[in-house]
């Protein structure tokens, strides 16, 4: 099976201009997720706001997963991928644009809508861009070709919190109300984002093959796509949802309270603790290189269990606050938390066959849970300190390591 697996090809030449496209999709919502933590921050001061009334930032681009990824799924198993591409395109580029209004009357509930439509465009992109990635090749490569499109997700995560902190951070004054450099931004972003929809609506697309049919890999050899066999009855791919619900759960809330950890503990200004958010998104960028390769050694789910628990002690560390210790750790949080989200992706969709678009829906749909998670996190950092909330994603990860030392197996 080893030797099968190396002459496997990571994809074809028929598509590769298809997979810049849409691999440039994983570094755009990965932009507009840590663009969010820094606007957490921002409308902190701006709009004079607790740590846990500036939590409906993540919960109206989070919340935003639960509505939009069934309809996601639905229009792209109707209409297909690259209609799926262009619908969330237009989605993100329209809640983008919606900033302008929001900022001209300085409400924050009309930020909440904006921020939601953004996130049922991002919701939208990534229900189809995972499968998308996914049928561009040999199934016994889908793990590499999804962590390797999650590679750049994480160069986006790494351009948000700079052009963040550049453009809302770095002038802030104290006590200022002012708006206009979110307006402004928001408005560059939705017209790049509306001149790639427009770009990719002109791409043609090679005819595809599913790979979660006609392939077979390590997990798959003689296993039953077993297509009379209703969604839910597979387990993995239940586990999965959960899983994923945990694991951007945890996600959401470190990196909505980052820049209140350094700024409180380190004693940072916010836009310094913006800056190093640069240097801990380009630690989920080495953890997706990393990965990516020991994935070639390591089994993928071995590999989740293992930087699992490797997160469940980078917090207990974190609440310490033992200083600089801590905070490298808070930085290797999400080192560990580089292949969760593709890995756990992948493992839920193995061996589906027709039904792997609509599981990748309900996939997409676990995200919601970085919709509530901020607000625990938010709520524990107000009453006992910020150090003291990086204790509730533990049981996150506890979950994420059952999934993978035992739920993520396929049962025929």
């Amino acid at each position: 099976m080893s030797e099968l697996k190396v002459k496997a090809a990571f994809t074809e030449k028929k598509f590769l201009v298809t997979i810049i496209f849409v691999i440039s999709l994983f570094m755009f919502w990965g932009i507009a997720i840590t663009m969010a933590d820094v606007l957490n921050k921002h409308f902190q001061h701006t709009m004079s706001l607790s740590k846990f009334q500036s939590a409906f930032v993540q919960f109206a681009v989070f919340g935003a997963y639960a509505v939009m990824g069934i309809p996601a799924g639905l229009f792209m198993k109707r209409f297909g991928y690259k209609k799926g591409v262009l619908l969330g395109l237009s989605l993100f580029a329209a809640g983008a644009f919606l900033f302008v209004p929001a900022a001209n009357i300085s409400s924050f509930a009309f930020f909440g809508i904006a921020l939601f439509i953004v996130g049922c465009g991002l919701s939208t992109l990534e229900t189809v861009a995972h499968p998308f990635v996914a049928s561009l090749g040999d199934q016994r490569t889908s793990d590499l070709r999804i962590n390797f499109a999650q590679t750049f997700n994480a160069v986006g995560t790494m351009l948000g919190p700079a052009i963040g902190s550049y453009f809302l951070l770095s002038n802030n004054v104290e006590g200022s109300t002012d708006l206009t450099s979110v307006k402004i931004l928001y408005a560059v972003i939705g017209t790049v984002i509306l001149l790639v929809a427009v770009a990719f609506s002109f791409v043609k697309i090679p005819a595809l093959i599913d790979p979660h049919v006609t392939a077979v890999d390590e997990n798959a050899v003689n296993v039953d796509t077993a297509p009379d066999k209703k969604l839910f009855d597979h387990k993995h791919f239940v586990w999965a949802v959960i899983a994923q619900f945990f694991n951007v759960a945890a996600q959401a809330g470190t990196w909505a309270f980052f820049i209140n950890y350094g700024h409180e503990k380190m004693g940072f200004t916010d836009s310094e603790a913006g800056y190093y958010m640069v240097v801990f998104m380009g630690m989920m960028l080495t953890g997706r290189i990393l990965g990516t390769f020991l994935m070639r050694v390591i089994a993928p789910n071995k590999l989740l269990a293992i930087f699992a628990i490797g997160n469940i002690l980078m917090c207990v560390i974190v609440a310490q606050s033992f200083g600089w210790v801590s905070f490298v750790a808070l930085l290797m949080i999400n080192f560990f938390f580089s292949i969760m989200f593709p890995t756990i992706f992948s493992l839920g969709l193995k061996n589906l066959g027709a039904r792997t678009q609509q599981a990748s829906s309900f996939i997409s749909m676990g995200v919601v849970g970085g919709a509530f998670f901020p607000f625990i996190m938010g709520a524990v950092a107000d009453s006992a300190g910020i150090a003291h909330a990086y204790y509730t994603p533990i049981i996150c990860y506890i979950v994420i390591f059952m999934f993978a030392y035992k739920f993520y197996k396929v049962k025929h």
